[in-house]
């Protein structure tokens, strides 16, 4: 007698090969490291960027730019969207969006090109990654093995800055600039193969889209963002400069008023009610301001000036990486015992101290005498808060709005950085005109014919002229650095008090967070 054993129908979403969560925990951390090494691997190749298709240094900014107010603004959408359409369905578009978008920015031949790649960028990552977080907890079932998914998910967001130094460095010096896109490639088209085998669909809920609210907060601060740059190379009376500033305060109101009315916000304005969260928020936004300028103008100085490679440009910036790691460590230990407070203000100091050094530095500084030093200081007092802000945001939250409260800092973080550069660049911009003025007659006294020739052509003055030039605009760019960690030190001292019942919150949700440190 023959027995014919009929197979069982598939799960409409179920993955096609169950039963392996390890490969679907490293399908998930993969998509997350492509996302968060973005920022730093395209950093070291900015010098290289700028050279081969002719960007000046205000505009180089927008390399940067371009990727985080995308990626900011449409964070919370991208969230909502998984949600609603399923988040393995939302997870994959949002990978083979940021992967196109790659391809498309490492074939670009013209500034505009690559702006634009990296917009598109920032809108897959948008999608993927709060997606990407989301699929652990429908993936792994609450308890030690959830706890575990969440600690390499931690580790990979933690490690992923250090491993793009050093893979932006290597990929730049041994190949070229654009493979810091090219790679991203393979990896999310293995991504987006893998995901339907090992990782099951959610569930779909019922919700609105407020996609009203996304795009006017992400189109106003673009034009805020472009005013400020915009200022600096045309200066503050200029119409197009005037009319961005006009447009940001337009689109910005309308997009509070949207948000005031939506059924389902994108932001819920009462996220900001308690003093604690709200200042959290705002503590964040001016530490990611310093922050992105920081790395955006070390890297100028350290390539151009002290003339490093771009593989030593990423190792020089690997302290910062230890610096954050050990003080988040240190911060996570202490902060149920002592409260959010003393970790905000020392890490806000700390990080203002060490950006006050970074306004003394010179042609002549070396890496040791006026880098490394306040690197250190920088990243442990940004390791301080990073951990304590991210646990704070969330402390006293309902479950249910415990994403949106995370990605609102998330969010902080990322448009606060864009705003933070354009503004940094400003003041760069306006210092280096006039520290360009004065070297200008001394140039054309001792410049040689080729070099005059050269100058006349491209009005760029060359070294040791325009290593004068690049230096005093960042010096002085790092003073305004100094004010945005001031509003976050200030606003640690006056706005966020230690409650008990936030000391009980955070008590618990320091265990919770236990492996991912």
């Amino acid at each position: 007698m023959t027995s014919v054993q009929l197979e069982k129908p598939r799960i409409p979403g179920a993955a096609r090969r169950p039963g392996r969560p390890g490969v679907a925990l490293a399908v998930i951390a993969a998509c997350q490291l492509m996302v968060v090494l973005d920022a730093t691997i395209v950093n070291i190749a900015l010098p290289h960027i700028q050279t081969a298709l002719a960007f000046s240094t205000t505009d180089l900014s927008w390399v940067i730019s371009a990727y985080t107010l995308a990626f900011g603004g449409l964070l919370l959408l991208g969230g909502r969207a998984g949600d609603i359409l399923g988040r393995r369905r939302v997870f994959v578009t949002g990978i083979l969006l940021f992967t196109l978008a790659s391809l498309l920015g490492g074939f670009a031949q013209e500034p505009w090109q690559l702006m634009a790649a990296r917009a598109l960028q920032g809108v897959g990552g948008a999608i993927a990654s709060p997606t990407a977080l989301a699929l652990i907890t429908t993936t792994f079932a609450e308890g030690p093995d959830r706890n575990r998914a969440f600690g390499v998910f931690a580790a990979v967001s933690a490690g992923g800055g250090a491993v793009g130094l050093l893979a932006g460095g290597m990929l730049t010096e041994w190949l070229d600039w654009r493979w810091v896109l090219f790679v991203n490639v393979p990896i999310g088209v293995l991504i987006a193969v893998l995901a339907p085998l090992y990782i099951n669909e959610s569930e779909r809920h019922p919700g609105r889209f407020d996609a009203a609210g996304a795009l006017t907060s992400t189109a106003g601060m673009t034009s805020l963002v472009y005013g400020f740059i915009r200022a600096s190379e045309d200066g503050w009376r200029d119409a197009l400069t005037i009319g961005s500033f006009a447009t940001a305060v337009v689109l910005l109101g309308l997009f509070v008023l949207i948000e005031s009315r939506a059924a389902e916000p994108i932001i819920p304005l009462r996220m900001f009610a308690d003093r604690n969260r709200a200042g959290t928020y705002l503590i964040m936004l001016g530490l990611a301001a310093a922050m992105f300028g920081m790395f955006f103008f070390i890297v100028q100085f350290v390539q151009n000036v002290l003339d490093f490679s771009p593989i030593q440009s990423g190792v020089g910036f690997l302290p910062v990486t230890v610096a954050i790691i050990a003080a988040a460590g240190l911060s996570q230990r202490f902060l149920p015992r002592l409260g959010p407070k003393p970790f905000m203000v020392t890490g806000s100091a700390l990080t203002g101290i060490g950006l006050a050094w970074l306004t003394f530095i010179r042609t002549d500084s070396t890496y040791l005498s006026g880098v490394l030093g306040p690197m250190l200081l920088f990243g442990f007092g940004m390791g301080l808060n990073f951990v304590t802000l991210t646990l704070t945001a969330v402390s006293g939250v309902a479950p249910r709005e415990a994403g949106a409260a995370s990605g609102l800092l998330n969010a902080s973080q990322q448009v606060g950085g864009s705003l933070g550069l354009s503004i940094l660049v400003t003041v760069f911009g306006t210092a280096g005109r006039d520290e360009a003025a004065q070297q200008v007659p001394d140039f054309m006294a001792h410049a040689e014919p080729g070099q005059l020739a050269a100058f006349q052509q491209t009005g760029q003055l060359p070294d040791p002229w325009g290593d004068l030039v690049l230096t005093r605009g960042i010096s002085t760019a790092f003073i305004a650095a100094v004010a945005m960690a001031g509003l976050a030190l200030a606003t640690a001292l006056l706005v966020i008090r230690v409650r008990k019942s936030d000391l009980e919150a955070l008590s618990g949700a320091a265990a919770e967070a236990g492996p991912a440190a």
